[in-house]
């Protein structure tokens, strides 16, 4: 079994977000999945195998962390994409065409870049239930919600770069994950985050596609635009492109391949 690991958002080996991404010749038994993501021990690993449908080239794509199955993850198809690809899966101006928990999701090249086309998930202002803030030992101008993560929005980007989360408190907040997001000082980009998910085994990940489902739109009606620049700013750090297009996000970011290997079981 070819299994592969790619930096996501970056360009860089060594930033971005690693996922891995197993080539499958036919689908796995999802407690083998299981075992294999938690042995690869990344914050995900993809499984992609060719649907049956000759009809239609795509594949069936699901993301497992080192806990669980989740429903969407935007590195990790980034990931795939790239994989599919670069290893002459699909050639270069073909589109790959994922079946997924979240339905059909796509990616095309463009312009040196991998764009995902992911639904937008815009959260609900919310009262933060106990603990939240305090867990983050920040204060928060805006705190909402969406199907699957909390979103707060603080007063500056210094605060989003240099919080340090209680993960233990933070574990015990019910929901997948938690984004903090702030405007950015520099013209450089438009806004910053950084994302927190303890509750299904990942402390800090480095960058979150899946969370710009949210991030978009949400800074769609702040800047009263829908095209962005977002930087992650974890340790390991990554840049994407955010373009809002009514119940769709387009995410772009680039790709990097620093693994190849077989996987013996």
């Amino acid at each position: 079994m070819k299994i592969y690991q790619v930096d996501a958002f970056t360009e860089k080996p060594f930033s971005g977000n690693p996922a891995g991404v197993c080539v499958l010749n036919e689908k796995l038994d999802e407690k083998i999945m299981q075992n294999i993501a938690r042995e690869i021990n990344l914050s995900e690993t993809a499984f992609l195998v060719k649907s049956n449908e000759e009809y239609d080239l795509r594949y069936d794509l699901r993301w497992f962390t080192p806990e669980g199955e989740i429903d969407l993850c935007g590195h990790a198809t980034l990931a795939s994409a790239h994989i599919l690809w670069e290893k002459g899966f699909l050639k270069n101006d073909q589109e790959a065409r994922f079946s997924t928990k979240s339905g059909l999701l796509t990616a095309i090249m463009n312009n040196g870049w991998i764009e995902l086309n992911f639904p937008a998930l815009p959260e609900e202002k919310t009262e933060p239930p106990a603990g939240l803030l305090e867990s983050l030992g920040i204060e928060a101008t805006y705190v909402g919600k969406n199907i699957f993560d909390y979103l707060i929005e603080v007063e500056s980007e210094e605060t989003v770069r240099t919080m340090k989360p209680d993960f233990v408190k933070l574990s015990k907040v019910p929901a997948r994950g938690v984004i903090v997001t702030a405007r950015s000082r520099t013209g450089e980009y438009d806004f910053v985050s950084r994302f927190f998910a303890p509750e299904i085994g990942i402390w800090e990940d480095p960058v979150t596609g899946s969370a710009h489902c949210c991030l978009g739109p949400y800074w769609q009606k702040r800047l009263n635009k829908d095209e962005f620049i977002a930087y992650q700013a974890s340790e390991r750090g990554g840049v994407l492109k955010v373009k809002v297009a009514g119940e769709r996000v387009l995410i772009s970011g680039k790709a990097v391949m620093v693994l190849e290997g077989e996987l013996l079981i």
